[in-house]
């Protein structure tokens, strides 16, 4: 896969399902109907203020593949936003964030006991959805997909402030708590389509390596990005003492006084260090070994797909592989 400079952009990626979009945005705002207002007040806050919709196009996509009707594919495209958009509730309480998407985060703007049950809300509607589908396979997936992601959340809090934490410490949280959301919004799509056995396995398969690839570019962004573009705070993961990959090759790869700097600052948490750590990143090619590995991921998910049949939906399930690892954003 030849990744260019110059991406596709998301929006024409997206362009064979712009219609379903608006449909899932539809339903979206249909289910977070409440008659308490706080909630109203926060999902919309949240739901509303931007994001890719990643995961529920993937859902798109893989159930456009296979002729997949209309009605249970809009609704759990939206399932998956909700339990997505509840996990960022919750993460920005555990991060005690307070940029997100270039705004403040629904904590910092109304209180952490507000956030966090409001993201019990959000588990709470989207399992209601999931019965009223009635799909069971569809149910066992996102039921298990859940439990994992949830299982990701409590492994990273464990790494935090660890520098001793490694690269397959740190890729089992990714696949856990990034990817298995990816994976599961491919594979239910994949199963709402009726596809074959193997079919299904290959989206799983390919979901869970775009999902790994997009976080190790997020990772990258972290020390690379623009605050304009990527809505975060540059150096977040630092200051919440996060072992991320670009640090981790970092401590592995820097000198002594290096090494030294990096540690204190993941024991820390702060910026006291941070034009040390990446100074040290960039010497040590840490954010171009991420990137490799990123493309790597990205080349492994478009093997998993090339087999299926040629459509327009396909073709952009290959095109977010390049989106995923080529993007600044």
């Amino acid at each position: 896969m030849n990744l260019p400079h110059n991406p596709i952009s998301l929006d024409v990626i997206r362009r064979e399902i712009t219609l379903d979009m608006v449909a899932v945005d539809g339903v979206i705002r249909q289910r977070l109907a409440s008659e308490v207002v706080l909630i109203d007040q926060i999902s919309r806050y949240i739901i509303e203020s931007g994001g890719k919709r990643l995961r529920p196009a993937l859902v798109l996509l893989a159930g456009r593949h296979f002729d997949a009707g209309n009605s249970d594919l809009f609704e759990i495209a939206a399932v998956i936003e909700f339990i997505h958009t509840a996990t960022l509730l919750h993460d920005d309480v555990v991060d005690e964030s307070s940029l997100r998407r270039g705004r403040n985060t629904a904590n910092a703007e109304f209180g952490n006991a507000a956030a966090v049950l409001v993201g019990d809300f959000l588990y709470s509607r989207a399992f209601e959805m999931m019965v009223q589908v009635g799909s069971m396979p569809v149910m066992a997936v996102l039921a298990e997909a859940t439990n994992v992601i949830a299982e990701g959340e409590v492994l990273q809090l464990l790494n935090i402030h660890d520098p001793d934490t490694d690269e397959e410490q740190y890729l089992k949280v990714v696949r856990f708590k990034t990817a298995k959301l990816f994976e599961a919004a491919c594979r239910v799509g994949a199963i709402l389509g009726n596809a074959s056995e193997r079919d299904e396995a290959a989206l799983s398969e390919y979901g869970m390596r775009l999902g790994t690839a997009f976080q190790l570019i997020d990772d990258v962004l972290d020390y690379s990005g623009e605050i304009g573009e990527t809505g975060k705070n540059i150096g977040d993961d630092l200051s919440e003492g996060k072992p991320t990959l670009p640090l981790i090759y970092a401590l592995k790869h820097g000198d002594e006084s290096q090494r030294s700097a990096i540690r204190r600052a993941i024991e820390n948490g702060g910026r006291d260090e941070m034009e040390t750590v990446i100074s040290t990143i960039r010497k040590t090619g840490a954010l171009d070994y991420a990137r490799t590995q990123a493309h790597r991921e990205a080349k492994a998910a478009e093997a998993a797909i090339i087999h299926l049949e040629h459509s327009a939906f396909r073709e952009a399930l290959l095109q977010l592989c390049v989106f995923a690892v080529e993007r600044r954003y």
